[in-house]
Order: C-alpha cells, then structure tokens, then sequence
C-alpha cells in the first residue's frame, strides 16, 4: 500500500487512509442499498452478499499484515510506541468477531436474499461499524504519523510487498486497485497508480475496467450509485 519508490524518506502512509476510505465506502453502500426501497432482488441481494463477504477477507488480511509485519517492526524501531500499539492490537480482538458475524450473515444473504437475511446483515454491519469505524480514524490520526516518524519509505515499502502484494494474484491486485480508484480524488488516484511501474500499471488500470464496472453494476445498479453519489 505504500509508494513504489524506495529511500531514507520518511514512511509515505497515505495509502492507508486511501484503503480505509474504500472500506467505509463500501460498508455505507452496502447499507444504503439494503435499507433503501425497493429492497435487492436475489441477483442483486446475492452480489451484494459475496462482495460484503471479500470486504471482510480483504480487512482480514489487512489487519493480518499489521498485526504479524507492520506493528512488530515499529515496536522494535521505537518501544515507546508500545501503548499505542498494544491499543489497536485491542482494537483488532474486537473487530475480528464483529467482521466474523458480518460474514456469516452475508453469506447466508448471498444464498436467499430474504427479509430476515437482509435484517440480520444490517444488524451485523451496524455492530461490525461501530468497532472498526472509530479505529480506521484513529490508525490514520495516530499511528500513521508514528510510523512515518519511526520508518522509512524503504521499510515501509518491503512491509507492504510483503503482506500486500507479493501474495496477490495480477488479477486480484487489478480488481483491488480499480476498488480502490472507485470513487477517489484525483491526488488519490495518483498515489495509487504510481505504485505499479508503466507497464503493468497500463495492464492494471485498462485489462481490468471492464471487469470490476461490471462487478459494481451487479452490486451497485445506477439508482444505487446516483444515491451514494457515484453514478458515473
């Protein structure tokens, strides 16, 4: 999630409020669209159902990299970081069984798209948002400037290679990054793009359009994305 170059720079965390800012977004779509009426046909409520179920495998693997990569190396470069980072640690055991509920009651909406599926989905988003929302902000205020202060860009760099990267397949990290792009700012959408070198980034940002416009038609038709203020 950091940039592609390397140095003695500070750390360039940007990225991880860009990845944030695609999370809520998502979350605050998937409620719209299941409070709003008229309520999801089973097409639409079963796109809807799978893609909640990858938002919550993508959180997952994000907060496995901080857990097992990111916050170990800031506490061995600078201990006094440790209460920090023991409080998002704490953060993270109360997120994990919220986004589990999330994605039981996503997969079950993704295979009946019922009333009773789509009430217990909003309850479990409501339960999992009030948990996750708050630390979001709070990794971007207060641990981002840490670890800007305490790595550098190269380290910052290796980290996300490692955990963000190296593990994906070029058609995941395509689906990931036009999911990231969705909706972003123009400075957003610069950061993100020079992270992949010219020809691979041609690669991501035009073989794979076509796919995710049309995943984000099954999970979010015109109507929808008119509502949320992201029709084109």
């Amino acid at each position: 999630m950091g940039t592609g170059s390397t140095g003695s720079a500070p750390a360039d965390t940007r990225m991880m409020g860009i990845v944030h800012g695609a999370l809520r977004r998502d979350l605050e779509r998937t409620r719209t669209v299941l409070t709003s009426e008229p309520h999801p046909q089973p097409r639409q409520g079963s796109a809807v159902g799978r893609h909640v179920v990858w938002l919550m495998e993508f959180l997952h693997t994000h907060h496995t990299g901080e857990d097992e990569g990111l916050w170990p190396l800031v506490r061995e470069r600078d201990p006094a970081t440790g209460p920090l980072l023991d409080s998002l640690d704490s953060d993270h055991r109360r997120i994990t069984p919220a986004a589990v509920t999330v994605t039981d009651a996503a997969r079950r909406y993704a295979e009946t798209a019922s009333d009773e599926a789509r009430i217990r989905l909003l309850a479990a988003l409501e339960s999992l948002t009030a948990v996750l929302v708050p630390h979001l902000e709070r990794e971007v205020a207060e641990a981002m400037p840490v670890v800007s202060a305490t790595l550098t860009q190269a380290e910052w760099h290796a980290w996300d290679q490692e955990y963000n990267v190296r593990s994906k397949s070029l058609t995941q990290l395509g689906m990931e990054g036009h999911w990231m792009l969705d909706g972003i700012d123009p400075e957003g959408h610069r950061i993100v793009v020079r992270l992949v070198p010219p020809v691979p980034r041609f690669v991501l940002l035009y073989g794979f359009a076509r796919a995710y416009r049309r995943r984000r038609a099954e999970w979010w038709p015109a109507r929808d994305r008119a509502r949320n203020g992201t029709a084109r």
